[in-house]
């Protein structure tokens, strides 16, 4: 369970790189940060934190709230951590989150905007959520932030005050009982083929592979995993094959090519021709920090 830099937050175990940070403004905090494999404590934090596993998957036992989730951590889980809420992560490998905080005066005014009484809602506690919307919206604001905020204030304000909203609505008390089960149930119809995805990107990997996983067939399969993740999985494998590829490029380590084969394209070619449609640039401006 990574956790974000600031005076919001303290960790005592896990100190991340200050280069991971991505950027501040008011009310909001977006952090990129890493845990190696051990306990992490987390003293709690006067907003709300959204973090969101990036990666492989990792064993975590999570104890927060008087409550305890132990499993498998797969890319995309989000955790809701309510304010002033202390808690302990035991994980059993390397671990990297997306990290958002959010200050209380934005929850309130997304609340208000709902018409609810900003001193009567709590946000939930929550372990292992899955919500694409709250999820593409911390990516965009990780990019607007470390590209130096081209597109200004109200851009900015936009999709903090949509990724304030999401929370709000979907999970804090104001979330409606059917809702919040359809959410729960949704969520976890695909966890096994999601981890599937994640464990063996450098691999091909078919629908029925991913349906069996799930226990479903290779119809039921590609309509569930459609509603639960908001495209189909075929996309959803290349996207992560895409954004594998450029966390390996941004460190270095490797060359074009190896990095190609390591996340599942057959060469060096193959990955430049779907980086450039889901990123907009080839693998050699990742590597030279272009992007």
């Amino acid at each position: 369970m990574a956790l974000p830099i600031g005076k919001w937050h303290q960790v005592r175990t896990s100190q991340p790189n200050p280069r991971e940070l991505i950027g501040r403004a008011e009310n909001i905090r977006v952090s990129l940060v890493s845990d190696r494999p051990g306990l992490v404590e987390f003293q709690g934090s006067p907003g709300v934190v959204v973090s969101i596993h990036v990666g492989p998957s990792v064993e975590a036992d999570c104890r927060r709230g008087g409550e305890r989730h132990r499993g498998t951590t797969i890319h995309g889980d989000i955790e809701v951590i309510p304010p002033s809420l202390p808690g302990t992560w035991e994980i059993r490998g390397s671990d990297s989150a997306l990290v958002v905080g959010l200050g209380l005066e934005l929850l309130h005014r997304a609340a208000e905007e709902l018409g609810a009484d900003p001193g009567r809602f709590e946000v939930r506690n929550r372990f292992q959520a899955r919500d694409t919307r709250i999820e593409h919206l911390a990516w965009a604001l990780k990019a607007e932030m470390e590209s130096g905020y081209p597109c200004g204030r109200i851009y900015l304000d936009g999709l903090a005050t949509g990724l304030a909203t999401l929370v709000v609505r979907n999970h804090s008390s104001l979330t409606r009982l059917e809702q919040d089960r359809a959410h729960a149930m949704g969520g976890r119809a695909v966890r096994r083929a999601l981890a599937c995805i994640e464990d063996h990107l450098g691999r091909e990997i078919g629908l029925r592979e991913l349906a069996e996983a799930c226990g479903m067939s290779v119809t039921r399969f590609k309509a569930e995993f459609r509603k639960s993740v908001g495209v189909p999985a075929h996309q959803y494998l290349i996207r992560r094959r895409v954004e594998r590829a450029a966390m390996h490029l941004r460190r270095g380590q490797l060359s074009i090519t190896r990095v190609a084969l390591e996340t599942g394209f057959c060469h060096q070619s193959h990955l430049a021709r779907h980086m450039r449609r889901v990123l907009g640039v080839t693998p050699r401006e990742i590597r030279n920090g272009a992007h």
